[in-house]
C-alpha cells in the first residue's frame, strides 16, 4: 500500500478475548477480519450512517484480505488503524494495520473494498457526499 495515497480515518482498541484463540494458542485468523470489521463499522457509524438491518443504503464488503505477520496472544488489546484511499463512484478501498497496545510492531495488515449498496435492488449507488468528502480530506 502506498502511504502517500491513503489517509488515517479511524483508530479503535479492542480487547482480545480468551475465546479468540485457536488450538495453537494464538488469535484465530478469522478474528483478525472481525477486528477490521469493527473498526470499519465504528468509522461509518461515527459519520452518521447507521449500520443496521433495515437500512435502505449502506456498505458491503466485496473483497477482504489479511496478512498475518506476528501471532497475537491473550491477554492483549489490539489497536486497529483504518485508512482509505481515493474513492470511486460507489466504492472505497480501506486498509488496516493491527498492532498490540504499547507495541509499535505491525502484527497484521489487511484490506477490504467497501461498496455502498441499495439493499433492496442489490445494486451499487454513489457514495454519500459526506462520506466521500471525509475520505478525500
Amino acid at each position: 500500500m502506498n502511504s502517500d495515497s491513503r489517509i488515517l480515518l479511524h483508530t479503535t482498541h479492542i480487547p482480545v478475548r480468551w475465546g479468540d484463540m485457536d488450538a495453537y494458542g494464538h488469535v484465530n485468523n478469522t478474528v483478525y477480519f472481525r477486528f477490521c470489521e469493527q473498526a470499519r463499522v465504528e468509522w461509518v457509524e461515527a459519520l452518521g450512517f447507521p449500520v443496521t438491518v433495515g437500512e435502505v443504503h449502506g456498505p458491503v464488503i466485496i473483497n477482504a484480505a489479511c496478512t498475518f505477520l506476528i501471532p497475537i496472544n491473550y491477554p492483549a488489546t489490539v489497536q486497529v488503524d483504518l485508512y482509505a484511499g481515493q474513492p470511486g463512484r460507489s466504492s472505497a478501498m480501506t486498509w488496516y494495520e493491527i498492532r498490540i497496545e504499547g507495541d509499535t510492531r505491525l502484527y497484521a495488515e489487511g484490506s477490504a473494498k467497501m461498496v455502498w449498496m441499495d439493499h433492496a435492488s442489490g445494486r451499487s449507488v454513489p457514495l454519500p457526499e459526506h462520506l466521500r468528502r471525509r475520505i478525500e480530506s
